[in-house]
């Protein structure tokens, strides 16, 4: 079962391959989907302090049907957040609301407040590079175990592994079909950090692509595994994110492989509309 594999992070570490993501899952829902999630092998769990869900993912962590240590459990500190004090706060806040003693992972969500994403006027570097400050502090205490970041670029990356003690584990990125950054994921693995792919299935815009039905049918799979085991051979982690139990099931059925033309042909697939779905700042870059 793919939930079973992990990959290992720069420090040897183990991180799932696969995980669960909670963006959009309301908190009052959050603990059970974290508990179903656990009942179906999946051991990553991704949430963020922007989401509004720390508490009840918080709650369903602490009430899984497994012990915490056997869990991977992932926050980020806001995009808004690049000082030193309002991020040192804001991790205390993280685990308070959450209920947990440490987390696994905690990343930077944005290399920029989302009001200003990657619209080139300011990169943050100095803000950025004070909220890495406060991360590597809360590692050494031991409140949390690895730090990275999300949505970071080549020039965003280079400014904390050219200023700070250590360079971030993970880089969590849009990566899916229709979106495969590989000039940034040959950077990142060119420095060891390891590709987290938020909306694998492109928030549900690939779901009725005529060529991927066709793929995943010669697969004898649907197209949200053959998009989740596609992310997966490119050698980053999966974080589907649903709060069905059946989808949760299904997206951990991908014990097939996908051959390397039809890699090819995923890899250089056309960008995706993504229509209603493009006023999320994710999706839109704005």
């Amino acid at each position: 079962m793919i939930t079973n594999e992990t990959y290992q992070l720069a420090d040897g570490a183990p991180i799932p391959k696969l995980g669960l993501g909670t963006w959009l899952i309301d908190d009052d829902k959050a603990a059970q989907a974290v508990r179903d999630a656990v009942e179906c092998g999946y051991r990553l769990i991704d949430t963020a302090q922007a989401y509004g869900n720390e508490v009840g993912v918080g709650e369903g962590v602490r009430t899984a049907s497994v012990p915490r240590d056997q869990l991977f459990v992932g926050s980020k500190i806001a995009a808004e957040i690049k000082d030193y004090d309002g991020a040192k706060r804001s991790i205390d806040e993280t685990l308070s609301k959450m209920g947990l003693d440490y987390l696994d992972q905690m990343i930077i969500h944005s290399p920029e407040p989302w009001g200003h994403f990657h619209n080139g006027s300011n990169h943050y570097y100095q803000g950025n590079l004070e909220v890495w400050r406060a991360l590597e502090e809360a590692k050494e205490v031991g409140k949390v175990r690895e730090i990275g970041v999300s949505n970071f670029l080549e020039d965003d990356l280079e400014n904390i592994i050219g200023n700070s003690s250590e360079a971030p584990a993970v880089n969590q990125i849009l990566f899916h079909v229709g979106h495969t950054p590989r000039d940034l994921v040959t950077f990142c693995q060119a420095h060891n950090i390891l590709v987290e792919a938020y909306s694998p299935v492109a928030h549900g815009a690939l779901l009725h692509d005529s060529q991927l039905e066709a793929m995943a049918g010669r697969y004898g799979v649907s197209v949200p595994q053959l998009c989740i085991r596609y992310v997966i051979q490119c050698g980053a982690v999966a974080l589907p994110k649903t709060a069905n139990p059946e989808h949760m099931r299904a997206n951990a059925q991908l014990d097939f492989v996908i051959s390397g033309e039809d890699m090819d042909y995923l890899a250089g697939a056309s960008e995706v509309d993504y229509g209603a779905d493009s006023a999320f700042p994710v999706f839109s870059g704005r």
